[in-house]
């Protein structure tokens, strides 16, 4: 089966990024794709609004990304995690400081996001990125 979901396109100086909705808790949350991330992340300070931060623990590994390998990071568990038609229950989330981006975004006029989708997921479901017809195709296989 197939999930379909719209993607904005959101030009920036020299390209562009790519905007997903998803759910989180039932609360819709805006989220890039990121294709060179290796797991999805959430923001620590947005994801408040969808997870009570006394469920919020430290997380020993230090992150690691463009520009950084030493981000702290804490986890918490989503117990409803969705995009399109994929629904994840119980899903292990990575939380991160996303401060510098939403206010470049803020900066640019553009809303802020509440996380990443990254390759943990974009992997799992066989993602493809259909730029012209500004969409994104899961597969869920049955296996």
């Amino acid at each position: 089966m197939k999930s379909i979901i719209p993607i904005r396109l959101i030009k920036l100086d020299d390209g562009f990024h790519i905007f997903v909705s998803a759910k989180i808790n039932r609360k819709k949350a805006s989220l890039i794709i990121d294709t060179g991330a290796s797991r999805s992340a959430f923001d620590k300070e947005r994801i408040k609004k969808f997870v009570d931060k006394n469920k919020f623990e430290k997380h020993e590994k230090l992150a690691s990304g463009i520009g950084t390998n030493s981000m702290k990071s804490q986890i918490t568990m989503l117990d409803k995690f969705q995009i399109g038609k994929i629904k994840l229950k119980d899903y292990f989330a990575i939380l991160l400081d996303f401060s510098h981006v939403v206010a470049a975004y803020k900066q640019m006029g553009v809303k802020p996001i509440d996380g990443v989708l990254g390759s943990d997921i974009l992997k799992s479901y066989n993602a493809v990125i259909d730029y012209g017809k500004k969409k994104l195709i899961l597969t869920i296989s049955h296996s």
